[in-house]
């Protein structure tokens, strides 16, 4: 029998990403948690999944990222000329700090190492100037061997949680023809809020399913850092509270619609779906940015879950 691929996609969701950290290190005390042959994160999930590639014995270090963070490890405020004359709100210098304390050499080897063995670690951003999804092989980048490639992947990941226009995008060097351009990368939920795998990967799989052939059975595990039911809300009559919470609007619904992409694209590719979501049971709410009370208990609350064996979706919440 072959064995099963485990598949693992972690969603955007800000603060609410100590949700599936609690989930994450829950399954890991549950004892059922497998390795993962393939980890993608975009935005909140670019910053786990690392973690979460490397297994359970860096469950503590992911915990301390979002248990402990504070609003000054993430940004520092500029003036509010910025919203005329910066390219964002805040500084990320800070999060750059705190993505490189967390992400190493250790680290960096030891992702080398799970891609050497056929492992794959995934990260989406934004190409904002193409207006187009990249999806970065960070195993491939971490073996390459070249100078910058630690830079480059915690670059990544920064930009990967580029919100545009809070937080400034990231600007990488590139080549073109003999030619230096610079491509301007943003948050990957800009496009996706989660994805599983390009779909040209796909292809040779659908085409044996097609001439009836017996295929590698794989498991998708998808980790939503958000609800998938409306949360109603007061909104002041005023420009600025419409339009965010419009914004906000659109990203609840983005992640709603990945959960049922991703659902009808394990169906046509013969993957076993698996979704978990932060579920109406959770009541407390965020306060003010990176407030460790809600984010602790975010994550104790996906944590109890997971330990006590987590109930996923098999299907789509409708």
């Amino acid at each position: 029998m072959l064995p099963v691929l485990n598949l693992l996609a972690v969603s955007g969701g800000g603060e609410n990403g100590a949700f599936g950290v609690g989930l994450l290190s829950g399954w890991t005390a549950q004892g059922t948690r497998p390795v993962f042959d393939l980890v993608t994160g975009v935005s909140t999930g670019a910053l786990t999944a690392p973690f979460a590639y490397l297994g359970s014995d860096w469950d503590e270090g992911l915990k301390d990222v979002y248990t402990n963070i504070t609003a000054d490890r993430v940004l520092r405020r500029r003036r509010i000329t910025a919203a005329i004359f910066d390219d964002a709100l805040a500084d990320t210098s800070p999060l750059f700090d705190t993505i490189s304390h967390y992400l190493d050499d250790r680290m960096l080897a030891a992702i080398a190492q799970g891609y050497e063995q056929g492992r794959l670690l995934l990260i989406g951003t934004a190409d904002i100037d193409a207006q187009a999804p990249i999806v970065w092989n960070i195993g491939a980048i971490a073996g390459s061997g070249h100078p910058r490639a630690l830079d480059t992947v915690r670059r990544i990941m920064l930009a990967s949680a580029a919100i545009p226009g809070a937080f400034p995008p990231v600007m990488f060097d590139v080549t073109i023809d003999g030619v230096q351009h610079q491509e301007m990368h943003v948050d990957g939920g800009t496009f996706m809020q989660a994805f599983l795998y390009p779909s040209a990967v796909t292809r040779a799989p659908r085409a044996a399913i097609a001439r009836g052939q017996r295929i590698q059975p794989a498991h998708a595990w998808i980790i939503r850092n958000g609800r998938l039911d409306s949360e109603w809300a007061t909104v002041d009559r005023r420009s600025v509270s419409i339009a965010g919470r419009a914004i906000a609007s659109m990203i609840a619904a983005s992640g709603f619609n990945d959960a049922v992409r991703l659902y009808f694209f394990a169906q046509r590719d013969g993957v076993y779906y698996n979704l978990a979501f932060i579920g109406p049971e959770f009541t407390r709410r965020l306060e003010t940015p990176f407030e460790q009370g809600c984010t602790r208990a975010l994550f104790a609350h996906g944590y109890d879950s997971a330990q006590g064996g987590f109930d996923w979706a098999k299907t789509l919440p409708l």
